[in-house]
């Protein structure tokens, strides 16, 4: 007969007796019990009583006579709190992120030749000429369609 050396004797002792490691995502859906299918139906009644589909933009949105939940902005304050940050923020290409506009305007008399004609070319890249409504739009933004 032949003998199992002590150590590997010991690490499966070791592997038997102790508790099996579950992972972190195992852990919390076993504490949680799923939902039931009458659960799930009250679910969809719900969403179904306070949304309505909105097909131009190709999602659900909540219903005029709805309030959006706690802790969430409606869209109109959605839209204003994006354009309060336009206003104070530009995009630098060069650095990759938005960067606060100075409260005072750039002095040009200090940036030199390339300077001004590197960011000519690049704002000529990115935005266009609107001869009907005299501004100039970026070229990203998607325009608003006409009415």
């Amino acid at each position: 007969m032949k003998h199992l050396p002590t150590a590997a004797l010991a690490a499966s002792l070791s592997l038997l007796l102790a508790p099996a490691a579950v992972p972190a995502w195992a852990q919390s859906t076993a504490a949680e019990a799923p939902k039931t299918r009458a659960q799930v139906r009250i679910d969809r009644d719900e969403f179904m009583r306070t949304h309505t589909w909105d097909s131009s933009i190709d999602n659900w949105v909540l219903k005029h006579e709805f309030e959006a939940p706690e802790g969430h902005m409606s869209r109109a304050e959605v839209v204003a709190e994006r354009e309060r940050f336009l206003k104070v923020h530009r995009w630098d290409s060069t650095e990759g992120k938005w960067v606060p506009l100075g409260t005072q305007p750039r002095e040009l008399s200090a940036l030199s030749r390339d300077q001004v004609k590197r960011e000519t070319i690049e704002f000529m890249r990115t935005h266009e000429w609107d001869n009907e409504h005299s501004i100039w739009h970026d070229k990203a933004m998607p325009r608003k369609p006409r009415s």
